[in-house]
């Protein structure tokens, strides 16, 4: 347990970030697993920009590594593309 207020005070804000990107990373997934399930091409392609926005926002925070994003994205583009 921490003994020094700097720590405690680290603590509370590491939780509050963890939750705080906890909830981004599963919404992002969320999404992701909306768009693999749709069978409309005119609403996957309307919907996959959003999708794609959450990548690259998680992407430019470090939450997810760039390379991960980059691959997400041509799969996801590759579906809507095939469907």
């Amino acid at each position: 347990m921490a003994h020094h207020k700097s720590s405690k005070k680290r603590i509370r804000q590491d939780e509050r970030k963890r939750l705080h990107n906890r909830f981004y990373k599963k919404t992002m997934r969320s999404s992701i697993k909306k768009l693999r399930a749709m069978t409309e091409k005119k609403e996957a392609e309307t919907f996959l920009p959003k999708v794609i926005s959450k990548i690259d926002r998680l992407a430019k925070l470090n939450q997810i590594h760039g390379n991960k994003a980059a691959n997400l994205k041509g799969k996801l583009t590759r579906f809507v593309n095939s469907l």
